[in-house]
């Protein structure tokens, strides 16, 4: 799938992973590109990345990515000024590390993890971007329909293409329980678009990005990371966001690639 003239919806784009994959996706001559985020540093974003490339291809939506009626909105808006939306990346995410079960030494008494902690994970890092990716499936069938086109077949091109954003932390990590869960959980549901959506020309794949030079990842602490992380991986740095973005990039243009990439710099949880 040529990246050159589509149109991509990137969720956590203000920062990090979502905002390195905007950039690469407009040096690859994207034609439109809708910045979601509910922070409004995603309007400097948009504004530095046009700037950038010398040319209109960003623009901010500022809103909750959990909040269907907002979601729908944003799809309306940008596929009326750009046309239909080809690429999404649901790449909004938030960590709420605890242990599952811990013992409070004073009492005596085992806290477990907040169940309202663990919904809001789920929410934001799984149900979200399964949301994102069907509502632009939909708004492709629905596109389709009204062209009298039914079932996808080879002879066409590909009409769009879903990278959900797992992580390696999906395998089970300390301190992680619901993060890991949404993550993992994402496995699944693209194991299952892949198969559906692909009736109307899209594919689904999933990359696991290892410990990443992001602001969630910079929150554990200078000192957690050269303890528990860089020893661990093959680099002995975090990966850089450019690098995750390179990536998202090769799955989206290799129609033959499919499933899951993992880009872990060799780093894997420990027992």
């Amino acid at each position: 799938m040529k990246i050159k003239g589509k149109v991509a919806l990137i969720t956590g784009a203000a920062s990090g992973i979502g905002a390195a994959v905007a950039t690469e996706l407009a040096k690859r001559e994207i034609k439109a590109l809708a910045l979601v985020d509910r922070s409004t540093n995603a309007e400097q974003v948009a504004r530095a990345l046009n700037a950038e490339v010398g040319r209109p291809v960003a623009e901010a939506r500022v809103g909750d990515a959990t909040d269907p009626e907002f979601r729908a909105k944003v799809f309306d808006e940008i596929i009326a000024k750009h046309g239909i939306i080809n690429i999404c990346v649901p790449a909004a995410g938030i960590a709420r590390d605890a242990l599952s079960v811990k013992v409070v030494k004073e009492t005596g008494r085992a806290e477990v993890y907040a169940l309202e902690t663990f919904r809001q994970v789920t929410e934001v890092n799984l149900i979200a971007p399964v949301y994102w990716a069907l509502e632009m499936v939909a708004r492709i069938a629905e596109d389709r329909r009204r062209r009298g086109l039914g079932r996808w077949e080879p002879a066409e091109k590909l009409w769009g293409t879903v990278i959900f954003i797992g992580s390696v932390s999906s395998q089970g990590n300390k301190g992680q329980i619901a993060y890991a869960a949404s993550k993992a959980g994402l496995e699944g549901a693209a194991a299952t678009l892949t198969k559906e959506a692909i009736f109307h020309g899209v594919r689904c794949c999933v990359i696991h990005p290892g410990f990443t030079d992001t602001p969630m990842v910079r929150a554990l602490g200078e000192e957690f990371i050269a303890k528990n992380i860089l020893p661990y991986t093959q680099l002995h740095r975090l990966i850089r966001p450019d690098e995750i973005a390179d990536a998202i990039c090769f799955l989206i243009a290799n129609s033959a690639v499919s499933g899951e990439l993992w880009a872990d710099a060799g780093w894997h949880p420990s027992a």
